[in-house]
């Protein structure tokens, strides 16, 4: 079940806060390259709508172009993963680390598993895709 009370967070230093009216999809676990680079592990994001996040506090937010098809939106003072957006827009993911507590979301599924390091194990229970999972994994109310 998605989350569907307003829903805060921000970065480590405060540069960044922002807060998500509407519901938020529950958390995927992401196991591909780009989001082991940028995270320095598996990433673990939830998602909402575009029009549902509003960005409160944004003087060190900042945008990189990491694919073709992708932004990721991070902190310049602290360095915190925040977002990833897809370029053609549909929905945003939120770091579920960067989410104040209580989150109101829980993990329902592993993505790119097959891109997944060598140095750890899965072992959850939860469902495990080799790419990115059955349609409308990424959507925000699944």
């Amino acid at each position: 079940m998605a989350a569907t009370t307003k829903t805060c967070g921000g970065c480590l230093c405060g540069a960044v806060r922002y807060a998500v009216d509407g519901p938020m999809r529950p958390v995927v676990y992401c196991h591909c390259e780009q989001c082991r680079k940028t995270s320095g592990h598996f990433v673990a994001a939830s998602a909402c709508e575009p029009q549902d996040l509003d960005i409160v506090t944004s003087s060190g937010l900042r945008w990189y172009d990491s694919s073709a098809h992708a932004q990721r939106g991070f902190c310049s003072v602290c360095g915190a993963n925040l977002f990833w957006r897809p370029s053609g827009g549909g929905h945003v993911s939120i770091m579920a680390g960067t989410i104040d507590t209580p989150t109101g979301v829980d993990a329902i599924a592993h993505i790119f598993v097959a891109n997944a390091s060598d140095y750890y194990e899965l072992g959850d229970g939860l469902p495990q895709y080799a790419d990115g999972g059955p349609d409308g994994l990424g959507e925000v109310d699944p």
